[in-house]
């Protein structure tokens, strides 16, 4: 095995927080190894005056990473488990994720004010469309304006004055030391996280000779409750175009699993528990769930 392993990662300041994250787990467990972080620009990074589902939803955010992947000139990428597709290249394979980091969605302001205290008509900024759909069911009143860029980024626009509060994964501001910015934290419940919300996952060539290495850093619970939440997503063929969501909880041996789907005119929720080794029928059962309410709504 060579000693100095080359890491894929977005060059974003959270992309690298969360790839230096992966590359303390494994230099504590293989100290003769040596880790190097290979920034990338990805379309996602690039394309930033569109909305996503409009042009390649989460793919933009990997594809690049992916391919020097497959080509070898990485031998391993760190993701943002939420910007994953549904589904990966055959010749790679997911070999770990790590503990999840806080799933929820937060809410900054300059002023410190939460959801229920901004006026009406103020505007709100996300580039999600699961946040908009679920922002408007809770706060019908306000307007909610395209936001594209990186925390950094996003965080300038709000203290620029072009909005009134913008809406991140706390999980990101945490990761950068920012959660102090958090004006309001929504509950799960009430704003469902995206799937995979929290978790980073570690891609590797699949069969070579650095998956069982990576497999040794592994977080069960978060790999079996992103296994229920991606489960749920490919049951609905869902992607970043489709206003989804699903949060699984691990609680001792059980899981509760929620899920959303906004199907054109009104969002439609669900939850299903079981035992947590049943992750995979867990997620798929939930999706049946939410299609038969779609039905419902349409006879």
């Amino acid at each position: 095995m060579k000693n100095i392993i080359r890491v894929g990662t977005r060059e974003s300041a959270l992309a690298l927080a969360q790839s230096r994250l992966v590359v303390s787990l494994l230099s504590g467990r293989y100290p003769q190894l040596e880790f190097e972080l290979v920034g990338m620009k990805t379309r996602g990074d690039v394309l930033l005056d569109t909305r996503l589902d409009l042009i390649g939803g989460k793919g933009l955010f990997v594809n690049e990473i992916e391919n020097a992947l497959i080509e070898g000139r990485l031998d391993m990428a760190v993701h943002s488990m939420k910007d994953m597709p549904a589904v990966m290249p055959e010749q790679l394979i997911l070999a770990a994720v790590s503990e999840r980091e806080d799933p929820r969605d937060a809410l900054i302001t300059m002023n410190g004010k939460g959801l229920d205290s901004l006026p009406q008509g103020s505007v709100v900024g996300t580039s999600s469309i699961r946040r908009e759909v679920q922002l408007m069911s809770l706060r019908p009143d306000i307007r909610v304006k395209q936001l594209r860029g990186n925390v950094l980024t996003r965080l300038d626009k709000l203290a620029a004055g072009e909005y009134d509060a913008i809406v991140l994964a706390a999980a990101g501001m945490k990761r950068l030391g920012l959660s102090e910015r958090c004006t309001h934290y929504f509950r799960a419940e009430d704003m469902i996280p995206a799937i995979g919300q929290g978790i980073l996952g570690i891609q590797v060539r699949k069969g070579g000779e650095l998956q069982a290495l990576v497999e040794s850093i592994n977080c069960g619970d978060s790999w079996l409750a992103l296994e229920a939440e991606r489960r749920y997503m490919l049951r609905l063929n869902g992607g970043c175009t489709t206003p989804i969501a699903a949060h699984a909880v691990i609680s001792g041996d059980s899981m509760k699993i929620t899920g959303m789907l906004w199907d054109g005119s009104r969002i439609i929720r669900a939850a299903a528990e079981g035992d947590k080794q049943q992750a995979a029928q867990l997620g798929e059962r939930l999706a049946d769930m939410v299609l038969d309410r779609t039905k419902c709504n349409s006879d």
